[in-house]
């Protein structure tokens, strides 16, 4: 309890225990820190930087970039007209037409692009006898000649009896093909084909092949055709496994493929075909059409047509083929090209599957060149440029 001092003199009773301290002094108003002061608009805009200003580079160079290819003419015709079929080198970036190039490019090509000047695509020398066998897996090149009477019989078909003409062109059948006698000569033309795929960097197989990320050999089931697909017959099919079985034996179809400047490599008739023969089987890799719709290869072949798109299939020939890969199309644009054309594209349903084959449509004869129908189902294949 607090107790008061009366010896105190400013004591009080009534005073408080605690002191009142009294309020700073107020600074007087010069002494106070001065007002923000807000920049303006114009002084802020002045000091920045536009970003708008590189984009604005950057579209002026492309701009000028336009303006230097409008002067750029094809370097064969010396034209700078259809600028949508002038390509440009990616190297020299000298200009080109399609139609120009030799051979003559159909579609515009996906990615880089370098004229002939500028690729390193060397001549391939002539293929020895050895590597021929070695490339076709040929183990001996067979003489016709000094056939055993086994092998004569499995090519003799037996003969028929006489009939009409009307009914001969109802059971029209497949021809197997006749090699050439020389064996020497067959190893010359096998030898063409050798070296037009090792040129193009492609392998040789005799059928099709399936590789694992593309379509599987399930897909290829003739049952899903939209509309069906016809049968090969029992007598056709015995007519192209014989042909098969000849050419593992290195008896090769008449035929080399030779380089025309303006066609590229091209097939050639080397000695008489008669109308209905089996040709070649068309082959390559398997795989769904959407997979493939921007793939620049110039010999894509329908395989099977499907109710479902996703399920339509195509063959490749762009890493695996045969010599079907060169057999060149016609012109559809130009009646007299189509004159041209002396064999067909069929396909097949054979064994559950589909398979694609070449057959003569006319007597071809020797040196005379191979032409098919590349638009013989969608009738979408650019064929304006052809000769």
């Amino acid at each position: 309890m607090a107790t008061w001092n009366a010896s105190s003199p400013t004591a009080s009773p009534c005073s408080s225990s605690r002191r009142r301290t009294k309020a700073p002094a107020r600074r007087p108003s010069s002494e106070s820190p001065p007002p923000r002061k807000m920049k303006s608009m114009a002084e802020i805009m002045a000091k920045s930087v536009r970003v708008v200003v590189q984009e604005e580079e950057e579209e002026e160079d492309e701009q000028e970039v336009e303006d230097s290819y409008n002067d750029v003419a094809c370097e064969k015709c010396g034209s700078g007209e259809g600028d949508d079929e002038l390509l440009l080198c990616d190297k020299c970036d000298k200009g080109f037409h399609m139609k120009c190039l030799r051979p003559i490019v159909v579609r515009v090509p996906i990615g880089p692009w370098l004229c002939v000047d500028c690729s390193d695509q060397r001549p391939v020398r002539r293929l020895s006898q050895k590597k021929i066998l070695h490339f076709f897996r040929i183990e001996k090149l067979t003489d016709r000649t000094d056939k055993s009477e086994s092998s004569q019989e499995e090519t003799r078909k037996p003969r028929r009896r006489s009939c009409s003409l009307t009914v001969k062109k109802r059971r029209r059948k497949l021809l197997p093909l006749v090699p050439s006698e020389d064996p020497e000569r067959r190893l010359t033309q096998m030898g063409t084909l050798a070296t037009a795929l090792t040129a193009l960097g492609i392998k040789y197989i005799d059928g099709l092949n399936y590789v694992p990320g593309m379509a599987p050999r399930s897909a290829n089931q003739s049952k899903f055709e939209k509309g069906g697909m016809q049968v090969l017959s029992k007598e056709d099919l015995e007519t192209l496994e014989q042909c098969q079985a000849m050419c593992r034996r290195g008896e090769c179809p008449p035929l080399v493929v030779v380089f025309d400047p303006l066609e590229g490599y091209t097939v050639e008739a080397d000695g008489p075909i008669k109308d209905l023969t089996f040709i070649a089987e068309y082959t390559g890799d398997v795989d769904y059409l959407q997979n493939r719709e921007k793939d620049d290869c110039d010999s894509i072949m329908t395989l099977l047509l499907s109710e479902d798109p996703s399920k339509t299939l195509v063959i490749c020939p762009d890493k695996y083929g045969n010599i079907s890969r060169f057999i060149n199309g016609i012109n559809n644009h130009n009646p007299v090209a189509k004159k041209k054309q002396n064999c067909k594209c069929v396909r097949y349903s054979i064994k559950g599957e589909c398979r694609v084959l070449l057959v003569a449509t006319r007597d071809i004869s020797k040196g005379e060149r191979l032409y098919y129908d590349y638009n013989g189902y969608e009738h979408e294949y650019p064929t304006h440029h052809f000769l």
